[in-house]
């Protein structure tokens, strides 16, 4: 039986930081095409375009892995880093 990605997202552990969103959306970015482009892009489906052409991104599930920022680029984000140090996604196997 196939997992799906929150059976194999649940087996990692997520160090969100409140106070430090590590990437940022651009919120004057108009490109629909980008940002249907960042929505498939994303392996953790973390990237929601709403009904009224928002984009809506969850940063606390972010498995860093770049995707985003190397598929748009700074079309749809405004920035782009890695979470502050003992932040972050803790891979795990099982």
């Amino acid at each position: 039986m196939a997992m799906s990605i929150d059976d194999k997202l649940g087996v990692n552990r997520f160090h969100a930081d409140d106070n430090y969103a590590h990437i940022l959306l651009n919120e004057a970015c108009t490109d629909m095409e980008a940002k249907k482009k960042v929505v498939m892009a994303c392996p953790a489906q973390l990237y929601h375009l709403q009904e009224d052409g928002s984009l809506r991104f969850n940063y606390e599930g972010c498995l860093e892995c770049g995707t985003c920022r190397v598929a748009v680029g700074k079309t749809v984000l405004k920035q782009w880093n890695h979470p502050m140090g003992g932040m972050g996604i803790e891979f795990r196997c099982g």
